[in-house]
């Protein structure tokens, strides 16, 4: 049943279920971009929103324990989490970027890829 569920996933799915461990962090303005057709890197990013350190790690956290216990999926990569102001994770198809306020207006990364088209998601808090 568990190969069944990680077989299932599908990047989209990957991307909403980070968004939706995120939500449980109280992450803000989340955004997810559809980046296939525009870049090689990856299928999707999902932009993210902590107002501290101490937040900007814990939905870091959240999404890698979410991955982890129900997919069995873990990052190929993470940076930024000692600094914390801008957190990175690569799970391949999907990657993250969880940002304090000024660095992701500073980044702009919605903007740069504002040619991608955006995934609806609907916070539930």
């Amino acid at each position: 049943m568990l190969l069944e569920k990680i077989a299932e996933l599908t990047s989209k799915e990957l991307a909403l279920t980070i968004a939706e461990a995120a939500d449980d962090r109280k992450a803000g303005d989340i955004t997810i971009l559809d980046v296939g057709e525009v870049s090689f890197i990856a299928d999707y990013f999902v932009i993210l929103t902590g107002y501290s350190r101490t937040q900007v790690r814990a939905i870091a956290d959240a999404i890698d324990e979410k991955l982890s216990q129900e997919y069995h999926r873990e990052p190929i990569g993470i940076e930024g989490k000692n600094d914390a102001s801008w957190i990175v994770q690569d799970y391949g198809d999907v990657i993250v970027h969880i940002f304090l306020p000024n660095e992701r207006d500073f980044y702009n990364l919605g903007a740069f890829w504002g040619h991608a088209p955006r995934v609806e998601f609907s916070s539930v808090n």
